[in-house]
Formats: C-alpha cells, sequence, structure tokens
C-alpha cells in the first residue's frame, strides 16, 4: 500500500447565501483533498476561504460541522464569514468562540468549588489559605 502524502487541496463553496441580519455571509465548504492522509486541519480551510472572500481579519472565518466522505478524498462542511469581530462575538455560539480564542474563559465547576471549601473547613490549627 502506497503512503498517501500531504498534497494540495481545493476549497470550494456552495449555496452561498448573504445574511444582513445576522451580518454574515454563510455557505456550505467543499475540500477536495484527493491525495491527503486524513482531513485537511480547519485553520488551513479558514486560511484558504479568508483569501477566496478577499477577507481583512481572518479571525472573522468560521469553519465548522466538517465531515470527510467515507473513502476519504472529500470533506463537507459549514462556514460563515463575519462582517466584523463585534458581530461574531455577539451571535456566534460560545463553545465555537472559546475554540478560536474569542469566549469566556471555563469557569472553575461549582462541585469543585464546593468541595475545596468543605476541605479546608476541617483542618484545624493550620493556616487555611494555604491548603486551598
Amino acid at each position: 500500500m502506497v503512503a498517501k502524502k500531504k498534497a494540495e487541496f481545493t476549497v470550494r463553496t456552495l449555496r452561498f447565501k448573504t445574511n444582513k441580519l445576522l451580518n454574515r455571509k454563510q455557505f456550505v465548504v467543499v475540500v477536495d483533498h484527493p491525495n491527503w492522509n486524513g482531513t485537511v486541519p480547519g485553520a488551513k480551510v479558514k486560511e484558504q476561504l479568508a483569501k477566496l472572500y478577499k477577507v481583512a481579519d481572518q479571525m472573522q472565518v468560521t469553519v465548522f460541522n466538517m465531515k470527510t466522505q467515507f473513502g476519504g478524498g472529500q470533506t463537507r462542511g459549514f462556514g460563515v464569514i463575519y462582517d466584523d469581530v463585534a458581530a461574531m462575538k455577539r451571535i456566534e455560539p460560545n463553545y465555537r468562540l472559546q475554540r478560536i480564542g474569542l469566549g469566556r474563559k471555563r469557569m472553575v465547576s461549582r462541585k469543585s468549588l464546593k468541595e475545596r471549601k468543605n476541605r479546608v473547613a476541617k483542618l484545624r490549627g493550620v493556616k487555611k489559605n494555604k491548603h486551598q
């Protein structure tokens, strides 16, 4: 069996729509990668889309739900290009914003806070702030 090597890929868009209400352009992304082993990284797809649509800031482009066709060679997913980063922060779900580094950080879970409180409460005669 001949091992596939990393090679070039092409990015196309289908069902392109301009959504004025959400300040974005949305479309289906089709990535053809016949000589590529595995799925093309999302960052590279975003980079190609930013070039294709002449987007100033690559952070405005989001690609998600990428599924590789059985047997490889083609991957399909959804893509969104926002008019500005402020609109993106307002509309995109928080989990997708976290993936690209724009979302809120995850808070410490409520259970672990309570467990820590109870561990500290059991201590006697020791400085409590050391055991947090």
